[in-house]
């Protein structure tokens, strides 16, 4: 336990950090804050050895773990509220986005591990969804950190692209802010861009986004099985589980916040810990990225991400403009 000790009070570190910068600046998520962080201070000095066991374990380990908690935020009967057309809008962004990014690397003739991780982190729930999909195929280390960097960087350009686009289009708040959850990468970027459309489109965005956030799950239950009938195992000879552990949790965590009226202070702590726990990750995974490791990857993730961000954002406007005349 000790060898994590140091890499642990980094993060830590970062989470206060950027909890303290949400604290002044609501309006800034911490999980953005402290991936920019990690951004920045692995590419301006050279971190120690010591550090690297405990960022893994905060980039691998914490993260599942938050996406855990992160199961606390989803009510079912919210996400059933915005009716079935909605409903099959979002199993088609997330199905259409993963199987249409896939065969766009395919055709950038990309490695199947990186345009299926730049897949889901553009269709799902951007960088937990690229590390939780990460533990159930075979991935390098530079696919996943180039994944993460990606959702970071497509995710923030639409935070003012999706509310300019909205008012071009003459679209209604509501409708803006459903667009904005289905075709938008992580919540937090969600909530920013959903804060500025405003006059209640907020909500509609976080219940949207949430619902395609609910998706993970039996995508990386699909992509277990899918490891096992291919007969890939891990370094120790191991097959990926049918379903992961913390797949399991999040779903429970869904069933107990759908079923049980939880006290306001439960609810405030599970909110709490996964924002602390996502918030290392987050740093975890900032480590990670290299700036000179990008130029190095070449323009094809960059491509992909491009055409997956517009795939992604065209399937969901057409879709919510479908569901709204349907309504």
């Amino acid at each position: 336990m000790q060898k994590y000790f140091p890499g642990l009070l980094l993060c830590f570190g970062a989470v206060l950090i950027a909890m303290t910068v949400n604290v002044f600046l609501p309006g800034v998520s911490p999980l953005i804050v402290a991936i920019v962080a990690g951004i920045a201070l692995t590419n301006v000095v050279r971190l120690p050895e010591s550090t690297a066991p405990g960022i893994t374990l905060a980039s691998k380990k914490l993260l599942r773990l938050g996406i855990v908690f992160l199961g606390l935020q989803l009510v079912i009967s919210d996400i059933l509220s915005l009716g079935a057309p909605m409903l099959v809008v979002i199993v088609c962004i997330v199905g259409g986005g993963l199987l249409g990014t896939v065969a766009m690397g395919r055709l950038l003739k990309m490695r199947s591990g990186q345009a299926l991780l730049i897949a889901c982190g553009f269709s799902i729930c951007g960088a937990a969804a690229v590390a939780g999909v990460e533990g159930v195929t075979e991935s390098d280390e530079e696919d996943v950190v180039t994944a993460v960097a990606l959702v970071v960087i497509f995710g923030t350009l639409m935070i003012p692209l999706i509310p300019f686009a909205s008012q071009m289009l003459g679209l209604t708040p509501e409708m803006s802010g459903m667009w904005a959850g289905g075709s938008i990468h992580e919540i937090a970027q969600v909530v920013a861009a959903g804060g500025i459309i405003g006059s209640g489109a907020l909500g509609l965005a976080v219940i949207v986004k949430l619902a395609r956030v609910l998706m993970l799950a039996p995508v990386v239950a699909i992509l277990s099985l899918r490891q096992r009938r291919l007969g890939h195992s891990s370094a120790d000879g191991k097959k990926p589980p049918l379903v992961p552990v913390f797949i399991i949790g999040f779903l429970l965590m869904v069933i107990l916040r759908s079923t049980l009226p939880l006290p306001t202070v439960v609810l405030d702590v599970g909110h709490l810990l996964q924002t602390a726990l996502l918030s290392a990750a987050m740093f975890g995974l900032g480590c990670g990225v290299k700036i000179r490791n990008l130029v190095h990857v070449g323009a094809r993730p960059f491509i992909l991400a491009s055409a997956s961000t517009v795939l992604v954002a065209g399937i969901a406007l057409a879709g919510v403009q479908i569901s709204s005349l349907l309504a």
